[in-house]
């Protein structure tokens, strides 16, 4: 049973780590534009890209795919800004983000590059019972990632609601300062 926790915990550590804060920028840019009436739709969202964390982590982990850690670290700040840019433009058009299909998929992608950044580390520190392990982490990850998003939600709610912000400036403030802090990974991690 203490395995269950240790690799929960890990999930959890592996999102809430304000050293490495690109998941948590990732779900505040993904969430940004839903309320507490479109929770459901947002919750939607955080799933597929846990579960899109976790294919890759397995694919990873499995040796089915490798591939290279310094791309890997690019497009994660990639991810993010297009998350934010995404969300921002469809702030500006007045058509808030949905759970679409096309989103969807987006997201459940961007998981997948997110999962291959923790592969190596996931590789190292699995004591064999990879499947187990791997739908421990996740679960971690999973909760992590809807505390995120929940408090994204309610702050959004409370600016909104009880100090009378526009939604459209609480979403693109909101991205664009996950645009801002996610230029320095972009910046660190140029390939080209």
């Amino acid at each position: 049973m203490s395995d269950f926790w240790l690799y929960v915990r890990l999930g959890l550590e592996h999102v809430l780590d304000w050293n490495a804060y690109d998941h948590t920028l990732f779900i505040i840019a993904l969430c940004a534009s839903y309320t507490l009436k479109t929770w459901r739709r947002a919750l939607v969202l955080v799933t597929l890209f846990t579960l899109g964390h976790s294919v890759s982590l397995a694919l990873a982990t499995y040796q089915v795919v490798t591939i290279d850690s310094s791309w890997v670290e690019f497009l994660i700040p990639v991810t993010i800004l297009a998350t934010a840019v995404v969300t921002i433009v469809h702030a500006l058009k007045k058509k808030m983000l949905s759970t679409g299909l096309v989103f969807g998929v987006l997201t459940f992608f961007f998981g997948m590059i997110h999962g291959f950044g923790f592969a190596g580390y996931f590789k190292m520190i699995n004591d064999g019972n990879i499947l187990t392990h791997l739908l421990e982490f996740a679960l971690g990850i999973e909760l992590a990632q809807v505390i995120i998003a929940s408090v994204v939600i309610v702050l959004g709610y409370s600016f909104q609601e009880l100090l009378n912000l526009k939604k459209i400036y609480w979403v693109v403030t909101l991205s664009a300062i996950v645009i801002i802090l996610s230029i320095p990974m972009l910046v660190e991690n140029w390939i080209f």
